[in-house]
């Protein structure tokens, strides 16, 4: 007969439905997945929790994507610097390509709606990048993000995208034969969230946190200084100590947020692609 018993795979998912990593880190600390979210299903007043179905989900959910955990081989080890908000598992298409694209991955990203100028630079710099070994990682987004993709694709590289969104559909929604080539080309596309969830400022925010979190390091191209996705990855990147490698700003308010990172000693200014090359040896 068919085991009954909860796995850590369908708990985790569970819980990071419900649940932000940092709201049961400590229960997870002392005790399994599945008694962790037994204990939510029991304490819970309002009887949502014990609606849900994990296993259920989970199989339904994993006919798009992969669920991957820490115990997996494929989990990048990077994400331990994040602590209490290590996520609880990776919504992963391409997951078996985790280890070789993470191990060398570096962030190209920038504004959505950024000056031709920086365009030029996200193309050769994300070419360099890519031509040199490192995984170039971003957002599928409009711009800067998008752009970087496309050029590593050229050059015969695989990517890896980190999307705020589930990974049933693209984010934006017509990128999604971008979100396609990606797996299809030998690169992973990575969400913190299942099929069907759209995004929004909550996924925004942490997705930026997980793609600085994935990577060596972030090469921000052009960025205004407001909250947007690519100024949430530069600063957590200087947070987690990852090198923040910013490209010479424009004189267009577009790039404000590049002035102040290197006007505060937080970045590093690359003014060309040997010296983000150089930079990441």
């Amino acid at each position: 007969m068919p085991s009954t018993a909860l796995s850590e795979r369908a708990a985790r998912a569970a819980l990071a439905v419900h649940h932000a990593p940092h709201q049961v880190a400590a229960h997870l600390a002392h005790h399994s997945a599945q008694d962790v979210w037994q204990y939510g299903v029991d304490h819970d007043a309002s009887g949502r929790l014990a609606q849900y179905r994990p296993r259920e989900e989970l199989a339904n959910a994993q006919l798009t994507c992969h669920f991957v955990i820490p115990s997996d081989d494929e989990w990048p080890a990077a994400l331990a610097d994040l602590g209490d908000h290590c996520p609880l598992g990776l919504w992963v298409r391409g997951h078996e390509h985790l280890p070789r694209l993470t191990g060398r991955a570096v962030a190209v990203t920038g504004n959505r709606t950024p000056t031709p100028q920086a365009l030029t630079t996200t193309k050769a710099f994300a070419t360099a990048v890519a031509g040199a070994g490192h995984t170039v990682t971003s957002t599928l987004s409009y711009g800067v993000d998008s752009t970087a993709h496309r050029a590593a694709a050229l050059t015969g590289h695989a990517t890896l995208a980190v999307l705020p969104r589930g990974l049933d559909r693209a984010h934006p929604h017509d990128h999604a034969q971008l979100l396609s080539s990606i797996p299809a080309s030998g690169g992973a596309v990575v969400s913190l969230v299942k099929p069907g969830t759209e995004a929004s400022g909550t996924t925004l925010k942490a997705s930026a946190t997980l793609l600085a979190a994935l990577v060596r390091a972030v090469v921000l191209i052009e960025a205004v200084d407001s909250f947007v996705p690519a100024m949430q990855t530069a600063e957590v990147a200087a947070d987690l100590h990852r090198p923040l490698l910013v490209a010479p700003p424009t004189h267009d308010v577009r790039a404000d947020g590049n002035f102040r990172l290197l006007a505060q000693e937080r970045a590093v200014l690359v003014p060309g692609p040997a010296d983000v090359l150089a930079a990441l040896s």
